[in-house]
């Protein structure tokens, strides 16, 4: 091997040294023009503050390091229609496409074509169950996520026994999938006091998680907690355990630190967040993907950890609070 391709292999293992647990590999697919230094990011919604915090980050990332950054969203957290913008971003033929997957089946098809067609693939916040696609993938913990939701709603319960209730998203969403296995896993091992109630379905609307939460407080008195396994899922539940006057008496623990889930934090509308750290994926979503095109290696997954936010803390940590706006 050439001193120069020596060299350039060790700055790319020393680069990531640090960012994380997983292996190293190569970027598999077609050869990348170095010289593309075009990046497409799809995330999975526009105007959701998780997204736009990413975003933001990714685009001050891509400035830094030269490269022109094009960040395009759906309207609604929908495979449809992120398969359109998706199509249209691989007929660019860009350096790479970092993309947070709305279904992990759905958009293996064309993010094989982009790889088939030399453009790197990261995935960041959700990741295809077909691993041979992406070259990396970077995401909160989200299975450990719903196991921190989970013991502190137990703690918030004090050792009241009753009945409690995860919300999730849509089918085939890995990230909310994980939490709510991990919450269901974690109540189920460790806090006998409290009793699963089937997880429900919301299709990431907050008037359907609404009315999820008013129809579980009906058929189920002895309800003594709520998980919202995100942003719309958190909002939604909020909004029905106000309307019905309940808002601390049934504990609610959402999932990410948006505006709207602070305030609601501050006013007793929910009683603990847990926050990711969007910023940082958004950061290192683009130093892998240039890593990439250049070339080098990079680690193919990544976790990055969460924390659980709480009225009496969340002034301390409000580097965790989620941006509407760059």
């Amino acid at each position: 091997m050439r001193t120069q391709q020596i060299a350039a292999l060790l700055t790319g293992a020393l680069l990531l040294t640090g960012c994380g647990s997983g292996q190293i590999g190569d970027t598999g697919g077609a050869a990348t023009d170095p010289g593309n230094e075009r990046l497409v990011l799809i995330t999975g919604m526009r105007g959701e503050p998780f997204y736009v915090s990413m975003e933001c980050a990714a685009e001050a990332e891509a400035v830094a390091q030269g490269y022109e950054l094009n960040a395009q969203a759906p309207e609604r957290f929908e495979q449809a229609e992120q398969s359109q913008i998706l199509g249209s971003a691989i007929s660019t033929r860009p350096g790479a496409i970092i993309i947070a997957p709305t279904d992990d089946q759905a958009l293996a098809a064309p993010l094989r074509q982009a790889k088939n067609n030399g453009i790197q693939v990261v995935e960041v916040d959700t990741a295809l169950a077909d691993r041979s696609i992406a070259v990396s993938s970077l995401s909160s913990d989200n299975y450990a996520g719903g196991r921190l939701a989970a013991r502190t709603l137990a703690e918030l319960t004090a050792g009241r026994p009753g009945s409690v209730l995860a919300l999730n998203t849509k089918a085939g969403t890995s990230t909310t999938d994980a939490r709510v296995a991990g919450f269901e896993d974690e109540i189920r091992e460790h806090h006998p006091h409290l009793t699963l109630l089937p997880s429900q379905y919301t299709d990431n609307e907050p008037a359907t998680a609404a009315q999820v939460v008013s129809a579980t407080l009906g058929a189920h008195p002895d309800l003594v907690g709520v998980f919202g396994s995100n942003l719309n899922t958190g909002e939604g539940a909020a909004t029905a355990l106000a309307n019905a006057g309940r808002s601390g008496d049934v504990p609610l623990v959402g999932f990410d630190a948006s505006p709207k889930q602070v305030e609601d934090l501050r006013n007793g509308r929910v009683q603990a967040l847990i926050a990711q750290d969007p910023a940082k994926i958004g950061r290192e979503g683009v130093r892998r993907a240039i890593a990439a095109i250049k070339g080098e290696p990079v680690e193919r997954e990544t976790k990055t950890p969460m924390i659980a936010l709480t009225r009496d803390t969340m002034d301390e940590q409000s580097e965790f609070f989620y941006r509407a706006r760059c």
